[in-house]
């Protein structure tokens, strides 16, 4: 079966580490029928997606659990949901139909909430940004200190209208496409301070940037006012359980 997930609250702050004990955890409380790897040490099948960074919240989090009997997908979506904490929360089950799913997801979407930079001043620093061939940013990674091309792999950025006016806090929809080694939303703050600094965007993280992510799924060129488009990962299997 393949799931999607949400972490939300303070789960935001939940490592994958974290993740994967409460996930195998609430498996057992739930008492769903996992089928195991062969060997010394059997382990559930269970294999994950694209992780989003500790600190993010998200809808769209994705894993894929292989079972030893057929299982009514909402069935283990309502079970497994009772037994994982408040916050991390499933929220689709879909049987596993297709075997491109890895594939599919190309691109995600984030909201990243600015507080203290105004809209005005956000829609500077992006439009900077947009207009840049390369912006290359530094982070350290695992494996050492890596560089990134943000503005190759950014394909949307835009500063989103708020409800009150937003004049304390600005909020950005963006779209990274995915690739190895991943660009961050964090890299993307980065990249925005680099292309348009100011005594203004040294207190972006203070306090800190809320980031979510919104969704993540195969890229398709539109006519909307981002140009991209992000499509349901789990349509496929859809479908295909359908037919």
């Amino acid at each position: 079966m393949r799931l999607r997930y949400a972490k939300r609250g303070r789960l935001r702050f939940a490592s994958h580490r974290d993740f994967q004990r409460a996930l195998e955890r609430a498996l057992r409380r739930a008492d769903v029928p996992m089928a195991y790897s062969a060997g010394f040490s059997p382990h559930p099948k269970i294999s994950y997606a694209n992780a989003a960074p500790t600190g993010t919240a998200s809808e769209a989090e994705f894993f894929e659990i292989g079972l030893a009997q057929m299982c009514d997908p909402d069935d283990v979506r309502l079970r497994l949901d009772a037994a994982l904490p408040p916050g991390l929360d499933i929220v689709d089950v879909v049987i596993a139909r297709t075997s491109d799913f890895a594939e599919r997801l190309q691109a995600s979407r984030w909201r990243i909430e600015l507080p203290g930079l105004t809209p005005a001043e956000a829609e500077v620093a992006v439009a900077a940004l947009l207009a840049a061939e390369e912006v290359i940013v530094e982070r350290m990674t695992k494996n050492g200190l890596r560089t990134f091309d943000v503005r190759g792999a950014l394909c949307a950025a835009r500063v989103m209208p708020t409800a009150d006016g937003g004049a304390a806090c600005a909020i950005l929809t963006v779209v990274l496409r995915q690739a190895t080694p991943a660009v961050r939303p964090d890299d993307v703050l980065a990249a925005l301070r680099s292309v348009a600094p100011s005594p203004v965007l040294t207190g972006w993280h203070t306090p800190p940037p809320l980031v979510t992510r919104e969704m993540q799924g195969p890229l398709a060129e539109t006519g909307s006012a981002d140009g991209f488009a992000l499509g349901d990962p789990l349509a496929a299997d859809r479908e295909a359980d359908q037919t």
